[in-house]
Order: structure tokens, then sequence, then C-alpha cells
């Protein structure tokens, strides 16, 4: 077994992520119920990973899909044209009453021994819609992708969107580009579509095309039927070994992927958790340093660790740093409010060589 094998020739994508836009609403640490106003977050698992490795790292990604023609839309579109990413849309027409919508979601932060809520409107998801044939793979991987990216949340819209990725995966595969899956396992969501079985048939489907996997100790154990823990129980979250393991079994079944890392998080309180992140490269078992976050806003840090680490490995760095470059962008993404990040590359490589937060004059 070998690495991932990177393309190092120019190409007019770095990355590609497929996947469904949403917009967040956020009143800071006020619950909704009691809420006067908010802030409005672009969001996304996918197009995160993209926006960050676009403003943070300075590569050239897109996004592919769906795209409502309203308000809410063209709010969406902005934001993605501001943080520099490519967008490949598939347009739906808003019917001026009931959809297809951007879906929204509602998430306060919480505080201290008070959790973050998150629910969701998904009603009608223009996301949902989509089906295989809806994107022209071959016109915009045209000069070439280097890097592949979707996941779980995105799969498990709807009957086809599992599709969706399998045909993005292969046109990608079929001209040299890593693909990438963030499994990110959400029974309420395979729930209205088939339940576990079918949950883990198709992410079975999609995994026989993955070279690189992200997922915690549940995504594996209900995302791939890998046996484990009792993923409840009273186990420190940051052990790693347990992990590990499960990450063999799954590499067994799995045999194409050559890569599977996941962050580490153990949470004191709404603001105050233990931060490490672990990586499974090609044979070889690799643990980031271990650091308490003071959290302001978590939502995003797990999609801020999957940027860092395709930084260092897209920029030919060694997977031991690669996985550093992870754990520092996601640590530092839950600093801001909001899904992506707003650091700088300098800053995500000052915390990964052992920077304080001392001020800077």
């Amino acid at each position: 077994m070998s690495g991932l094998e990177v393309r190092q020739d120019d190409c007019a994508l770095d990355f590609l992520s497929l996947g469904a836009l949403v917009h967040r609403l956020d009143p800071g640490t006020t619950p909704f119920r009691r809420a006067r106003a908010f802030d409005i977050h672009v969001s996304g698992g996918e197009y995160n990973v993209a926006a960050n490795l676009a403003d943070c790292f300075g590569l050239t990604t897109g996004v592919a899909t769906a795209m409502v023609n309203n308000g809410i839309g063209e709010l969406v579109q902005g934001r993605v044209r501001e943080m520099g990413v490519k967008p490949f849309y598939k347009h739906f027409e808003h019917d001026g009453v009931r959809g297809p919508n951007i879906a929204t979601v509602y998430s306060d932060r919480g505080q201290g021994v008070r959790a973050p809520v998150v629910f969701y409107n998904r009603a009608n998801e223009a996301g949902a819609m989509l089906k295989p044939g809806d994107f022209n793979w071959q016109e915009i991987m045209n000069g070439g992708v280097r890097w592949f990216h979707s996941g779980g949340i995105f799969a498990a819209l709807s009957e086809t969107t599992s599709e969706v990725v399998i045909e993005g995966m292969k046109a990608a595969k079929a001209q040299g580009a890593i693909n990438s899956f963030d499994l990110n396992y959400r029974a309420k969501l395979w729930d209205t579509i088939g339940g576990l079985e079918k949950g883990q048939e198709m992410i079975g489907r999609i995994v026989e095309n993955v070279d690189a996997l992200i997922g915690n100790e549940e995504d594996l154990q209900k995302g791939l039927g890998i046996k484990g823990p009792d993923v409840v129980g009273k186990k420190s979250k940051l052990d790693t070994d347990t992990f590990f393991d499960m990450i063999e079994e799954a590499v067994t079944k799995f045999p194409n992927i050559k890569m599977v890392a996941t962050t580490l998080r153990e949470v004191h309180s709404t603001n105050r958790h233990d931060w490490a992140a672990v990586l499974w490269y090609d044979g070889q078992r690799y643990v980031s340093p271990t650091c308490q976050l003071d959290v302001l806003d978590r939502i995003g840090g797990g999609d801020g660790f999957a940027s860092g680490l395709i930084y260092g490995l897209l920029n030919g760095r060694a997977p031991e740093e690669a996985l550093k470059l992870g754990w520092a962008h996601g640590a530092l993404l839950t600093t801001f409010a909001g899904d992506v990040s707003i650091a700088k590359l300098p800053e995500v490589e000052a915390l990964k060589e052992g920077g304080s937060a001392r001020v800077q004059r």
C-alpha cells in the first residue's frame, strides 16, 4: 500500500467540494425563544472546507451545489464570492411561497454549563433535489482538479444525493484527483430515506470510491458498520487506541482507503474544551498535541481541521505536519463567530509550532 498520490501539476482547481449550502441564524448566547436579533452565517460542511482553503490557505477552490433564485440565494452567492470560492450552481426557481429553499439552521452558542442548541428547517430543500446529471463534471473539471470532497450530511438529504456523490467521485478519480469523504453520520436524516441499513448501504457504495476518510468512532460504527465500544460511555474522548483499532478494521473492509482522520474533543463546558486530532496515514499512526480551547463558537471546528489537514497534504507536507496544521486551524476557527475561518496562514503556522496568545505588537 502506498500513500495518497496527490497531483503536483498545475490544475484549474486545487480543491472541489460537492454539498448543500445553508444559512445559519445565530442569536449569540441568547436562546432562540428569547432572541430579538441574529447574525447570518453561510455554511455547509463541504463548502466550509472549500472556503477555508481559499481564504486562509490561498488555494483555488470550487463548490458544486444547488442555488435558489431569490433574495436568500443572492445573500448566499455574495458570501461565496467573498470567500473566493468558484461556484458551480444548479439553479432552482423559488415559487414565492413554498420553495424550493436554501435550508435554514438555527443555532445559539450556549454558554458555560448551558449547551448550544441546534435545530433545522430543511423542508423542500433545493440541495435534496440534486440528482445525477445535474452537473456537467467534464466541464467543471476541465483543466484538472487535485482533490474532490463531499460528506455524509449531503449524501443523506434524499435518495438521489448519494448517487450525485458517487457520480462526482468517479469523474474526479478518472482525471487523477484524490477523493475524500466526511462521514458525518446523522441518524435523523438517514431515517427519512431508509434508516441505518440504507445509510450503511449507500455510504459503503460511496466509500468504495474514497481515498481519504474523515470520521469519529460513532461515524465508523454507524456509517461503516465497524464494531467498536459504546460511544456514549465514560471513556475519555481523547483515548486514541480504540479508535486506531477501528480504523484498521475499516481499512480491511475498504482497502482503497489510504487515510483516516478525526478530531478528538473533551467538552468540560460549552466554552472550555480539550482539543486534539489523530491521523492514520498509509498504515502509520499520528497524534497531535492536546490543547485547551476557550471556545467562542464551536460550529465549523471539524471542517477547520479538515481544511488544514488537506492543505498540508496538497502542499506536500509530511503527514505529521499536515495533522498539526489541521489541529491548529480547527482550534483557531473556534475563536471566531461563524462557520468559516477568519484566520490567516501565518497564524496557523505559529500555533502549529506552539505559539501563544500573547499580544502581538
